[in-house]
């Protein structure tokens, strides 16, 4: 078991300087924890331009099922560009970039590691994987624990002025439970229980609490993003597109494919989707998160569980203002140029690997690539990239379960 008796008194170490980075510091200041936070070059020059000075300011309706609401503005004892500096004296670490920038910040991370850290991947995206494969290939023996989550905490979107990134970040909600899981899952009690010391879990440590994941895949398969995003922006492209043109006024950026895009027939193609996840975590012999249909009939679809419960449905047939502005506006956003390459091609991946087929999945990729004129079935994401391709179904279970890894 860890020693939580002195955790709370070091500092959380935040790399990533997107909207879900700045959002969890920012909670995190806010929740009572002192928090380094940390960028690379060249995405620092923007993200952090002017941090030290302006902090971060929370607001946003903010909303869940139990009315959480924290606002205010947090400033932070260390803001750098240094990985190293950033996590030197900190026992909690949480790596809040798109799953792009994983390898990146991985490899920077891995050479500073020390006995005792705890990792948190938000949203994990395979990231517990890649880490720990960084770290076999750098022969770096410390004893951390590392684990990831199926989703961010909130929906965050940074506020622009005339195409200026501002202090501001607005909250859409705020989730009341998230499903995580460590690599290995013997690690598992004792990852959960960190994420109760960290101010950015407050909502859901004060909610219906974290659920436990079966595996690092189970937290894979339980992303809700590749199942909401993929059908949702490339089969309501039409309306995303002409939006501000022949729909919607003259504001391009009030568009939201909760609000706009979603229906029945996208809704169909959506658990048709998730049906294709279910059958490859069985195949394999992991656990996901499972939801009726009903909620995928729903505005909210089965994003709104996370921050109002089970029963949220939004009918089609209402408005869903919560949403408006929320996007994506481009066809080239990560909605489909991270969701496809990494979440729809692994599971496609995988589907070859253990003899389920994936046509749903496999038609957004296609579809996906051609909107984008790129090729993401050669782009995507690998098992080998993960480390786990040349595993069999008991080894990679052993691996997910244990540790015990057979290269």
């Amino acid at each position: 078991m860890y020693d939580f008796s002195e955790l709370k008194k070091y500092p959380v170490a935040v790399l990533g300087g997107g909207a879900v980075g700045k959002a969890v510091a920012a909670d995190c200041v806010l929740g009572g924890n002192k928090v380094h936070i940390c960028d690379i070059e060249p995405f620092a020059k923007t993200t952090l331009a002017g941090l030290h000075k302006t902090g971060i300011t929370l607001t946003g309706i903010q909303k869940n099922k139990y009315g959480f609401k924290r606002s205010g503005t947090a400033h932070f004892h260390k803001v750098t560009t240094d990985i190293a500096e950033c996590v030197k004296g900190c026992k909690l670490i949480i790596v809040a970039v798109p799953s792009v920038a994983h390898d990146t910040f991985f490899e920077q991370l891995v050479p500073v590691l020390e006995d005792g850290m705890i990792v948190h991947i938000i949203p994990d995206n395979y990231g517990s994987l890649k880490l720990r494969k960084k770290m076999r290939e750098a022969g770096c023996t410390k004893k951390v624990i590392i684990g990831g989550w199926s989703s961010a905490p909130y929906g965050a979107r940074v506020t622009k002025e005339g195409g200026v990134m501002t202090s501001e970040l607005w909250l859409v909600y705020r989730a009341i439970t998230l499903r995580g899981a460590a690599l290995p899952l013997s690690d598992q009690e004792d990852f959960l229980e960190s994420s109760t010391f960290l101010g950015c879990f407050d909502s859901i440590t004060e909610g219906d609490g974290a659920t436990s994941g079966n595996t690092v895949l189970d937290i894979g398969f339980s992303n809700v993003n590749p199942v909401l995003h993929c059908p949702g922006t490339i089969l309501g492209v039409g309306v995303m597109e002409n939006w501000g043109r022949i729909f919607g006024g003259n504001d391009k950026y009030s568009y939201s494919i909760y609000s706009h895009a979603y229906c029945k027939s996208i809704a169909e193609v959506q658990y048709a989707f998730y049906q294709e996840e279910l059958a490859l975590a069985k195949a394999i012999g992991v656990s996901v998160q499972e939801f009726p249909k009903k909620n995928f009939l729903s505005r909210t679809s089965i994003l709104g569980p996370e921050y109002m419960g089970d029963d949220c449905v939004v009918p089609f047939e209402d408005q869903y203002e919560t949403a408006y502005g929320t996007g994506p506006f481009t066809i080239k956003d990560r909605y489909v140029t991270e969701d496809v390459p990494v979440g729809c091609h692994i599971y496609h991946e995988l589907g070859k690997k253990y003899g389920v087929a994936t046509p749903v999945i496999d038609s957004m990729i296609t579809l996906g690539s051609v909107m984008n004129g790129r090729d993401f079935y050669k782009e995507g994401l690998t098992l080998d990239d993960l480390g786990i391709g040349q595993l069999d179904k008991e080894q990679l279970l052993a691996y997910l379960n244990e540790g015990t890894y057979e290269a």
